[in-house]
């Protein structure tokens, strides 16, 4: 029994390792161990000076971000590592509030941000202390499907929301009749429908438009939390059973009884929601693939004496890459022979190109102008300049508003509190003598009207959509904070040498000696036909 316990102990205790730096001595390594040692579930510390780790035996339930907390109010400094998933199945705010928890709760995890509206979690991890497959379960386990943010795929996504967009359809039209029996009702005019062929036309709409809802709130529910989902499966639910048990007992006597319009407007206007925001959460993103698309897929590589042609993905730093007239840069390096002008406006906003030569640096997604150039590669991939721009616009997003932080908190206790009032409201009813379909109609409408879609969404989509406008415009947004504060400004400061520019030059004046102007400008512009040079082009477009 002894030796059963003792097993039971060992299981408790999880083992972490993770990188300190800033350490030069054994004091060092004891500040570092005595800090580790007060942090709270922290059972041993250990930290080796040469190969600047820190071992830590941990209790069950004991937070890595306390721990780097530590260290770090300790004088050091502990690195970390960021890793992007996509989840699936979040509908509101107390969703992610879910999905967060299970997250931080990945031992090696030091922060966690889930965007709603872009259905993505930045995860801030130690370097080697959590494995990608350790998040994928732990959100799988919170009742919601995740996977890397590597491995989306555009064709899937596109499939998905033409799926949702066909059932959101076909809720619309079977829910249209309804409507106009509603609206029959309210002018008292005779109701085109009987109770049978309401059933007919709401049953589909709340079991194959609605499924989603059950669904998700049945994860909610196996969490033991609460969801718009919830809220929503709970309001339907209660109006459509009610009519539905009407139309068994009653027949065509419960005409006019019924709620099927009801539930099923219901459904189908939270589905035109959120097939919405999928929509409007595809556009946002849409201006980082098109700001990681000015990057070739191919380059032209020197190898063995060789010239070929390979993916972008396969170049290697210290590579020497080939740029011909035109094309764009693919990586970030420096010129070691040939003589250019390149289109640095992408970074830097100045429209004119700029003269490169060999010991110049070029940076990827650049246009390269007359000359063909040589470059040796410098970084690669997800290290150049272009990469680290998407990155920075990815992370603005994924971040979260002061005021976003604030839902999320309210939303964590919005909807149990919902459901609390709307069991006092149809308790009410019944006390002050009104009847049962008094009584249900007046707590559904609480559970319907109280569903925190705004709540959770307009917030979020919001950031999303105003970073994406941003970034289509050329403005790249640093942090979501920035975002929030900018209706503040009252003063704009342009670092651009006195002048503002539209990027595009245009011919203003022509002096001419010994030819007629527009003789002048005809021959002028027959040279320049083909040029790619901006004042080249703006001499052809006056002609």
């Amino acid at each position: 029994m002894a030796q059963a316990a003792a097993r039971e102990r060992e299981d408790e205790v999880r083992k972490l390792a993770f990188p300190v730096e800033g350490m030069s001595c054994a004091a060092c390594v004891r500040r570092v161990e005595r800090a580790l040692g007060k942090t709270p579930g922290v059972r041993r510390a250990e930290v080796d000076l040469a190969l600047e780790r820190a071992r830590v035996e941990l209790a069950e339930g004991a937070s890595t971000r306390e721990l780097v907390e530590a260290v770090e109010e300790a004088g050091y400094r502990v690195p970390r590592e960021s890793v992007t998933l996509v989840i699936e199945g979040m509908s509101c705010a107390a969703c992610v509030r879910r999905v967060e928890e299970a997250l931080l709760s990945v031992p090696g995890v030091v922060d966690a941000s889930v965007n709603l509206a872009l259905g993505t979690a930045e995860v801030a991890v130690l370097p080697g202390a959590v494995e990608p497959r350790d998040l994928l379960e732990a959100v799988e386990k919170a009742g919601y499907r995740a996977r890397l943010a590597e491995q989306r795929r555009g064709v899937v996504d596109e499939r998905a929301l033409r799926r949702e967009g066909l059932i959101t359809l076909g809720a619309v039209l079977l829910t249209l009749p309804l409507l106009a029996q509603l609206a029959a009702h309210a002018f008292g005019l005779p109701r085109p429908l009987s109770p049978w062929g309401e059933l007919l036309l709401a049953t589909p709409v709340q079991f194959v438009a609605g499924w989603r809802f059950y669904r998700g709130a049945w994860k909610a529910l196996c969490a033991r939390t609460g969801s718009m989902d919830v809220l929503v499966a709970l309001g339907t639910s209660a109006a459509y059973l009610y009519s539905l048990a009407l139309v068994l007992a009653l027949g065509d006597a419960a005409a006019g009884h019924l709620y099927f319009d009801g539930a099923a407007v219901i459904v189908t206007m939270v589905r035109i929601g959120k097939w919405l925001e999928e929509r409007a959460r595809r556009s946002a993103a849409e201006a980082i693939r098109r700001l990681m698309a000015l990057r070739p897929e191919r380059a032209r590589v020197r190898r063995d004496g060789r010239d070929i042609e390979v993916p972008v993905d396969e170049v290697r730093v210290g590579d020497i890459v080939l740029v011909g007239p035109g094309e764009r840069v693919p990586v970030d390096g420096e010129i070691v022979a040939g003589e250019s002008e390149f289109d640095e406006s992408l970074v830097t906003g100045e429209s004119m190109p700029v003269p490169r030569g060999p010991g110049d640096r070029v940076l990827a997604g650049t246009v390269n102008g007359p000359g063909a150039v040589e470059i040796r590669a410098l970084r690669v991939g997800r290290d150049t300049t272009l990469a680290r721009i998407a990155r920075l616009v990815e992370q603005a997003r994924a971040g979260k508003a002061p005021i976003q932080r604030l839902v999320d908190r309210i939303s964590a206790v919005f909807v149990p509190v919902v459901i609390a009032i709307a069991l006092l409201t149809f308790a009410g009813w019944l006390l002050r003598g009104g009847t049962f379909e008094q009584a249900l109609v007046a707590s559904v409408t609480v559970l319907v009207i109280a569903c925190p879609c705004a709540l959770g969404l307009a917030t979020p989509v919001a950031l999303v959509a105003g970073t994406g406008a941003a970034a289509r415009a050329g403005i790249l947004v640093r942090d979501i904070e920035t975002l929030e504060r900018a209706h503040a400004v009252d003063t704009v400061v342009f670092d651009k040498t006195g002048t503002l520019t539209e990027g595009r030059p245009r011919l203003v004046d022509l002096a001419a000696h010994g030819l007629e102007p527009a003789e002048l400008l005809r021959l002028a512009a027959s040279a320049q036909l083909r040029s790619e040079h901006p004042l080249g082009r703006a001499v052809v477009e006056a002609a």
